[in-house]
């Protein structure tokens, strides 16, 4: 079963269901508690590991190496994003 859920990609798209109530939930809890870090910050911390999901998946799938390559340099863009968001909070 697990064999399958990996050679077919099926537990990426698992995991991405559970990042999707990851954040959700932070978004919920920042609103309730008004502190913390808010929904766009989880949001672009969340991106960068969903592009390194989605190279993950296309590999496993079979997909091109462009594609890999492509979800990568997202998942990058992503994480110089959330680094530059927190650089500039701590300023």
């Amino acid at each position: 079963m697990l064999q399958g859920l990996v050679q077919s990609g099926r537990i990426v798209d698992l995991i991405l269901g559970l990042v999707l109530v990851e954040i959700l939930a932070v978004a919920l809890l920042a609103r309730g508690r008004r502190r913390g870090f808010g929904p766009v910050d989880a949001l672009v911390n969340a991106l960068a590991g969903v592009g390194i999901l989605l190279a993950l998946r296309s590999a496993l799938t079979g997909g091109a190496w462009t594609s890999v390559a492509g979800w990568l340099a997202g998942a990058l863009v992503a994480h110089l994003a959330d680094v530059a968001r927190r650089w500039r909070a701590d300023r």
